[in-house]
This record gives structure tokens, sequence and C-alpha cells, in this order.
């Protein structure tokens, strides 16, 4: 059996799950449907919400912990500038999108694709190298007490916050990833927030990729 994931790992992986389909679904667009294009607006800006969140809790929080612990300044720095290129290509993507509700034409909807083709590039490169490099050392102090007491900032500022990503991270998720999600937070409340408080979710963005 694999090993479970991290809250980490779940992230990153509703972080590429997003991705990819919002790249499938603007190749499978058609002139005219900018209903569709809309939705996919709409999931786009959930991903940037979501994953801005995750990358300014790790720059404000966890690097500079890390780095406390003896983790090396040269790989933080690289996490750092990696998540200013990924705020940059994310940045591109939402413009191409901007542009196709404008004008929703098939050649809109392939060059809206091939940005978040070159943004997925870009976002599984860091996500790969976080991964490989800084797992590690982010796990070995998986019981440490001033890493949980600092775990706390990480979260969301509000319950409503909270819901609506636990609903993000299982949407489309594999059973490894919902597995490993009950592992961390026990499944009642899981399954508490993300029917019954996560409306935002469940109304805005789940219907995009059903």
């Amino acid at each position: 059996m694999a090993p479970e994931l991290s809250m980490n790992q779940i992230i990153h992986a509703a972080v590429r799950r997003d991705v990819a389909r919002t790249e499938r679904a603007l190749r499978a667009l058609g002139d005219g449907d900018t209903a569709r294009a809309r939705e996919l607006q709409v999931a786009w800006r959930n991903l940037v919400r979501e994953l801005t969140h995750h990358h300014e809790a790790e720059d404000e929080h966890v690097w500079p912990f890390l780095e406390s612990r003896g983790v090396g300044l040269g790989l933080l720095e690289e996490m750092e500038a990696e998540h200013v290129a990924m705020k940059t290509a994310l940045a591109s993507v939402s413009e191409r999108l901007e542009a196709l509700v404008a004008d929703t034409t098939a050649a809109n909807a392939t060059a809206a694709a091939e940005e978040v083709a070159r943004a997925e590039v870009v976002i599984n490169g860091h996500l790969d190298h976080e991964e490989k490099d800084v797992e590690g050392p982010m796990g070995a102090l998986h019981d440490d007490p001033e890493f949980k007491e600092l775990s706390k900032k990480l979260r969301p500022a509000s319950v409503v916050d909270a819901a609506n990503a636990l609903a993000w991270m299982q949407d489309g998720a594999g059973e490894r990833e919902r597995s490993s999600l009950r592992a961390t937070i026990p499944g009642p409340v899981v399954a508490v927030l993300t029917t019954v408080v996560a409306r935002r979710y469940r109304r805005e963005v789940a219907p995009v990729w059903r």
C-alpha cells in the first residue's frame, strides 16, 4: 500500500488536477460558447485563490522556519523565485481567459489552452521540485511542537474558506488523496464542512467539472 500523502501533497495533487482539466476543457471549447468560457474562468479564479493562499503562507511562515532548522537558504530562495514565476504564469492564463470571455472563438480557446500548457510546465516543475527537496525536511518536523504551532497559521482564514478548500481538494481526487485527507482530518468533519459549509465551491466551481 502506498504511504499516506501529506496535506501539502494533497494540495499539490488538486493543483495539478485543475490545471490539466482546464487545458482539456479549453481545447474542447467551440466558437460562441461564452457560458462555458465563463465557467472555466470561475474555476481558474478559484485555483488562483487557493494556490495564492498556499504559497503566501509558505513564503511568510514555512520557509523562514525551515531556514531556522538548517534547511539551506539557497534552496528556499529557489522556492520563492519559483513562486514568483508561478504567479506570473497564473496571471498570463487569467488574461487569456478574460480575452476568451470577451470574444469566445475556438482560436482564442486554443490560445488560452496553450497558455495553460505553458503555465503547467512552470507549476508542475515547482511542485515536483518542492516535493523532491522540501517535503522531506517538512515531514521530519511532523511531531515538532513549534512546527505544529506554526501549521495553524497555514490554515485558511475562516471556517468557510477551509470548507471550500477541502471541497476543492476532494473534487476529482483519487482514493489515495481522499484516504490521506481523512487520515489528517476526521472523516465526519470533512463531510460536514464540504457538504454543509462549502456552499461557494459547490455552487460556483463543482458544476464546472461535472
